[in-house]
C-alpha cells in the first residue's frame, strides 16, 4: 500500500496551548482599499457610457478605428485594474513564534533544492556561497540534506561544491559556537566588524580571523578554478550525480561530523530533448532526492539568493506544524530581498508592488504565488491523489513516469538503498532521465502555485522584519528587460492555454484569488496594448489639432481627470504606505511605460507565436556580473541604455513622437487658441514627456558609454517619419 509521508505534531506541555503564529488584519486598510475601488469603478461606468455614446451617437467627430483603439485601450486598462481588486479586499500580515517548536528531534527533515544554469553569468563563487549558507541554517544538520542542480554541467561547478565542503567543516562549527546569524561567508566577511555581537571575545576574534584567512584561500581557489577550469557544453553532457565528501583527511573541529548532506546533480541534456528549462531541473532534483533522502519538506533557492537568517526553517515550521493548517498547506513563501539595490531603485528591482502589496493580498485568500525563491513547500503537494489508497502500480507510473525507483519512494517508511561510499547506483543514474512532471511555460513557479491552488492547497506570506534570503536584482536596463520578457512570455503561456485563470481557475478556487491569477498572468499583454496607443493616437491627433477627449468645460472631462488622479494617487498612497518616496513612484511609472512598450510586448507576442507553433520556447538567464562604469551609474541613479536595439528604437522612437507632439501640438494650440479642446491630449503627453525625461537625456543630453547611442536615435527619428506618415494616413482619413 503507497502512502505519502505524515508527520505528527506533538508539542510540549507548555507550548501546547499557545499558537505557533498569529494572523494580523488592518481593518481601515480593508475599508480604505474597498471604499477607492467601488468610488473609482463607478467613475470607469461612467467613462464606458460616455465612450459608448461618443462612438455610436456622435458619429463624425473622429474617424471610427483611433476612436474604437482608444476605447479599447481604456476597457483592458479598467478590466486589468478590476480584477487587481482581488489583492486589496483583505489583505494580513503574518507573526511567528519558533521558540514554541517541539525539540528538534521531533522536526520533520527539509532538502534544499539550488538551481544553476551558467557558471559564467552566474559565477560559481556566489553559487558556493548560497549552498554554504544553506548547509549553516539553523536545523538539525542530520535533517538537512542540500542539493545543487547544475544545468550547465560545469566541472568548475562541481569544483567549487567539493571546495565548499571543506570549507563548510571549519565554518558551520564557528556559526554554531557564537550564535553567527550572516552565515553566508561572503557576506558575513565583507560586513562592518560592528556588526558582530562577540567582537569584543578575545578567543571569538581569534578564531574569526582563521575562518576569515580559510574563506579567502577557498575564494581565491574557487575563483582561480573559474578563471582556468573548462566550463563544458551546458546543452549536451550526460547525467552527473555525486554525493559530496570530504577525502582530503585533514584535521577537522570536534563537531564536524554534524554536516548536511551535500549532493551534486546534473542532470543529461541533449540538444535534440526538450529539457524543459529550470522545470524540469526541478523535476529532476525532486526525484533524485526522492530516492536519497525523501524529505517531506523542500526548500527551493535560486542559486544567487542565499539563506541571510539562519532560522527561516522553523519559522515556516510554524506554519507546517500548525495542526489546524498543516493538511492543507502546500508551502510558506518568503519575500525576496536584494542586498545590491541602490536607494534610488532606478529599475524598481526591489518589486515593490508585488512583496508589499500583492502577496499580503492574496495572502488573505488563500495565499500567495510560487515565488520562484525562498519557500518551503510540502513534497507531498507535488503529488496529487498519485500516494491515496487504491492506486495501483500502473496508474502509479502513468502519472510519475517510469522509474520504479522513485514510486517505490513514496512508500510510508520507505529507506533509500541506492548509495554506496558516496557513489550512487547504476540503476539510479538511470532512474534520474525519467521526467516526471512538464509545465507549459517558462514560469514554472507562478503556474506550480497557481495548479497547487486549483486542487485546494494553500499557502501562506511571512515577510520578518530581517530579510530571511537576500540576492541580487537586475541593476542595469538590459537585464531588467531580458528577465522582463522571459517572465512576459512565461506569463502569457499560462494565460492563453486550457488552464486560463480567467477560466479554469474560478471553477476550482475563490472568485478573488482566481483574480489576482489572472491579473498576474494578463498583464503584460493588458497593459502593452493600450500604452501602445496611449502613446500614439493622441499625439497623432495633438499634432493635427483634432480632439479626442471632452472638452475642458465638459461634465465628462471630471470623469476623465477623476480616473487619472484617482489612479495616481492610489498609486502613490501605496508606496508611500509601504516605506517609498515620490521617487520611488516616478521610477514606478517609467519603468512601467518602458516594460509596456517593450518587454511586455516582446513576451506576448512570443507566446502567441508559440501557441500558433511559430517560435519555440527560449530561456536565458540574466547576468550577474556588471562592469564598473555600470555599476557607478546605477549608483547615481542614471538609466543604463546598454541594450539591444530592439529594445531602444519603440523607447526611442515613441519619445520623439511625444516631444513632436507636445511641442507642435502646443505651437498649433498658441496659433489657433482651442486649448479648451485640445487640454487633455497636452497634459498626457506633457506627463509622458516628463516621466520619460530620463530617455530624452540618454538621446540629447548625455555623452557617456551608457547614453543611447546616435545611430539607434537617427534610426529611431526615421521610425518617427515613417510612422507619422502611416499614422496620418491610417487613422485621419
Amino acid at each position: 500500500m503507497l502512502k505519502p509521508k505524515k508527520i505528527f505534531i506533538q508539542l510540549t506541555m507548555e507550548n501546547s496551548d499557545l499558537p505557533l503564529h498569529l494572523c494580523n488584519v488592518n481593518k481601515f486598510s480593508i475599508i480604505f482599499n474597498r471604499l477607492h475601488a467601488l468610488v473609482h469603478t463607478i467613475a470607469i461606468t461612467f467613462l464606458i457610457y460616455y465612450r459608448v455614446s461618443f462612438l455610436f451617437l456622435e458619429t463624425g467627430a473622429i474617424p471610427l478605428l483611433p476612436g474604437v483603439l482608444v476605447f479599447a485601450s481604456e476597457l483592458l486598462l479598467s478590466v486589468i485594474w478590476l480584477i487587481g481588486r482581488g489583492y486589496i479586499w483583505h489583505p494580513v500580515s503574518r507573526t511567528v513564534f519558533p521558540e514554541r517548536l517541539p525539540a528538534d528531534d521531533k522536526l520533520p527533515a527539509i532538502d534544499v533544492f539550488i538551481c544553476t544554469a551558467d557558471s559564467v553569468r552566474e559565477p560559481t563563487l556566489g553559487v558556493m556561497n548560497t549552498v554554504l549558507s544553506a548547509m549553516a541554517l539553523d536545523y538539525p544538520p542530520e535533517k538537512l540534506h542540500v542539493y545543487l542542480s547544475d544545468d550547465g554541467g560545469s566541472p568548475v561547478t562541481l569544483y567549487g561544491m567539493r571546495e565548499a565542503h571543506k570549507f563548510a567543516k571549519w565554518w558551520l562549527p564557528f556559526c554554531r559556537k557564537f550564535g553567527i546569524k550572516t552565515r553566508c561567508p561572503q557576506a558575513y566577511f565583507s560586513a562592518p566588524e560592528s556588526d558582530d555581537n562577540n567582537s569584543d571575545h578575545i578567543e571569538f576574534m581569534a578564531e574569526k580571523k582563521i575562518l576569515k584567512e580559510k574563506y579567502e584561500m577557498f575564494e581565491e581557489t574557487v575563483m582561480r578554478a573559474g578563471e582556468d577550469g573548462e566550463f563544458g557544453d551546458s546543452r549536451d553532457h550526460p547525467t552527473d550525480i555525486e554525493i559530496i565528501e570530504d577525502i582530503s583527511g585533514e584535521t577537522m573541529p570536534e563537531d564536524h561530523v554534524n554536516m548536511p548532506l551535500l549532493v551534486y546533480v546534473s542532470r543529461e541534456k541533449r540538444p535534440d530533448h526538450l529539457h524543459h528549462f529550470k522545470a524540469g531541473a526541478l523535476n529532476v532534483l525532486l526525484r533524485v532526492s526522492g530516492v536519497i533522502s525523501n524529505s517531506p519538506y523542500i526548500l527551493g533557492l535560486d542559486c544567487d539568493m542565499y539563506c541571510n537568517d539562519p532560522t527561516s526553517a522553523r519559522q515556516a515550521m510554524c506554519f507546517h506544524l500548525d495542526p489546524k493548517i498543516s493538511s492543507t498547506l502546500a508551502y510558506v513563501q518568503f519575500p525576496q530581498k536584494f542586498y545590491n539595490i541602490s536607494r534610488h531603485d532606478i529599475y524598481d528591482s526591489q518589486f515593490r508592488s508585488a512583496y508589499k502589496t500583492m502577496w499580503h493580498g492574496m495572502d488573505g485568500l488563500r495565499g500567495p504565488v510560487l515565488s520562484g525563491t525562498g519557500y518551503y513547500i510540502k513534497r507531498e503537494s507535488f503529488y496529487g491523489n498519485c500516494t491515496q489508497k487504491g492506486i495501483g502500480f500502473e496508474e502509479l507510473r502513468n502519472s510519475l513516469g517510469s522509474s520504479n525507483v522513485f514510486i517505490k519512494s513514496l512508500q510510508e517508511n520507505y529507506k533509500h538503498d541506492n548509495v554506496n561510499d558516496g557513489k550512487l547506483s547504476n540503476a539510479l543514474l538511470q532512474e534520474t532521465k525519467v521526467v516526471g512532471f512538464l509545465y507549459p511555460t517558462v514560469a514554472e513557479d507562478f503556474f506550480t502555485g497557481y495548479i497547487l491552488h486549483c486542487k485546494g492547497w494553500k499557502s501562506t506570506f511571512l515577510s520578518p522584519p530581517r530579510p530571511q534570503f537576500l540576492g541580487t536584482s537586475a541593476t542595469n536596463l538590459n537585464d531588467l528587460l531580458v528577465q522582463g520578457t522571459r517572465w512576459g512570455t512565461g506569463l502569457i503561456d499560462v494565460a492563453i492555454c486550457r488552464f486560463s485563470p480567467l477560466f479554469y481557475g474560478p471553477l476550482r478556487m475563490s472568485f478573488l484569488q482566481s483574480m489576482c491569477y489572472a491579473e498576474l498572468s494578463l498583464f503584460p499583454l493588458f497593459y502593452c496594448f493600450p500604452l501602445w496607443c496611449f502613446a500614439t493616437i493622441p499625439q497623432l491627433y495633438l499634432l493635427h489639432g483634432i480632439p479626442i477627449y471632452p472638452e475642458f468645460s465638459s461634465s465628462f472631462f471630471k470623469i476623465f481627470s477623476f480616473i487619472f488622479m484617482s489612479a495616481i494617487a492610489k498609486h502613490l498612497q501605496e508606496v508611500l504606505a509601504t516605506g517609498g518616496s515620490i521617487e520611488t513612484w516616478r521610477n514606478e511609472q517609467r519603468i512601467w511605460m518602458i516594460k509596456s512598450v517593450t518587454c511586455h510586448t516582446y513576451g506576448s507576442l512570443d507566446a502567441i507565436l508559440k501557441l500558433l507553433g511559430l517560435r519555440k520556447a527560449s530561456f536565458v538567464p540574466s547576468n550577474k556580473v556588471m562592469d564598473n562604469e555600470q555599476v557607478k551609474r546605477y549608483e547615481m541613479g542614471q538609466l543604463d541604455f546598454q541594450t539591444s536595439a530592439m529594445f531602444l528604437i519603440p523607447m526611442a522612437t515613441l519619445m520623439i513622437l511625444n516631444i513632436a507632439a507636445l511641442f507642435g501640438g502646443v505651437a498649433r494650440i498658441i496659433a489657433v487658441g482651442n486649448w479648451d479642446k485640445m487640454f487633455v491630449q497636452v497634459v498626457l503627453s506633457f506627463y509622458i514627456f516628463i516621466i520619460n525625461f530620463a530617455i530624452v537625456e540618454g538621446m540629447l543630453i548625455r555623452k557617456d558609454k551608457g547614453r543611447i547611442p546616435p545611430s539607434i536615435t537617427v534610426i529611431s527619428v526615421l521610425f518617427f517619419i515613417v510612422f507619422l506618415f502611416l499614422g496620418s494616413v491610417i487613422l485621419l482619413y
